[in-house]
């Protein structure tokens, strides 16, 4: 069983263009969103502009929805009752105002052939505009690498994990990449090389956007033209229907351990580090992958969940 996955630094314009979901045949296998240029996404770290925000839920159980724009296009935002200090933060946000978010990508598919994309957050955060920038130049790195590793792929006779990973490149790239050649063949590479140009040019005095007026917070303490489909505002979701958020689903023998570990260790409720809760769990006989296991289920059936990153906070 593999650890929390990595909160990817990616624009929104080539998350929107992913089809691909990939789920592992092991229970509570991670879900991954694979872009068009390989990028395998269970996790996302975007900053951006929010641009509008919105309870669609009620005044008892908010659900709140917001619009974060980058350079490349706009990312849909969905915060409810098991988010509660991501709600809260995200709720009180300046608009317009610059953003920092780490989340979980999350897939609704009301009907075959139509996908829409969100990011639950972990951590919601308001940040400057020098933070934006930083982000930007990040994620224009990591582009500009995807770019690379796909064009030396479709190169090869028969693309292959082994090969890209002889020539550098991370194995989990390399099959995602792999996976986007078979999904979705012909990329328009080109079209990520001019969201790479373009976005570059935001961090030039007197190009891109003007929000002179965007009102800033703290720096981050932590680490074109696209289709008119793909923007499309997603359906508004119920949160008692959202099968990933169903917290009366039986738990299993290590998932009950874990909760009383959880109780035992943070009486108060008041959030546990991760190191400190996965030492406790071992005490009680609980295996690491057990334990992550255990974890993974308790955070999707919304029992428990991360206020930060790396602090486990049991609802």
């Amino acid at each position: 069983m593999r650890g929390r996955e990595v909160a990817w630094r990616l624009f929104a314009g080539e998350l929107n263009d992913s089809s691909l979901v990939l789920t592992g045949e092991e229970e509570r296998s991670p879900t991954f969103v694979v872009t068009p240029l390989g990028a395998k996404v269970n996790r996302v770290f975007a900053v951006g502009v929010i641009t509008d925000i919105e309870n669609v839920g009620s005044p008892e159980e908010p659900l709140w929805r917001a619009r974060m724009s980058d350079p490349t296009g706009t990312m849909f935002i969905s915060a409810g009752q098991f988010q509660p200090e991501a709600a809260q933060a995200l709720s009180k946000m300046p608009v317009p105002g610059f953003a920092a978010i780490i989340g979980k990508v999350r897939v609704y598919s009301p009907e075959e052939g139509v996908m829409y994309l969100s990011v639950r957050p972990e951590t919601v955060k308001n940040v400057t505009r020098e933070s934006r920038d930083d982000w930007i130049l990040d994620s224009c790195r990591g582009l500009k690498q995807r770019i690379e590793a796909f064009s030396e792929a479709v190169e090869m006779a028969a693309p292959s994990v082994d090969e890209l990973v002889n020539l550098g490149y991370g194995r989990n790239l390399a099959e995602g990449i792999v996976s986007a050649i078979e999904h979705y063949g012909d990329v328009p590479v080109d079209r990520y090389k001019t969201m790479l140009i373009d976005s570059l040019k935001h961090l030039v005095p007197d190009e891109g956007q003007d929000i002179e007026e965007i009102e800033e917070g703290e720096p981050i303490e932590y680490e074109e033209e696209y289709d008119e489909d793909i923007e499309a505002e997603p359906p508004v979701m119920d949160p008692e229907a959202a099968g990933d958020e169903d917290s009366d689903e039986e738990l299993t023998d290590e998932e009950e351990t874990l909760i009383e570990v959880i109780e035992e260790e943070d009486p108060e409720s008041s959030g546990i580090d991760w190191d400190v809760l996965a030492k406790a769990a071992k005490k009680t006989g609980l295996k690491k992958q057990d334990f992550e296991t255990a974890m993974e289920g308790l955070l999707e059936k919304g029992i428990v969940y991360e206020p930060m990153l790396g602090r486990i906070r049991k609802i």
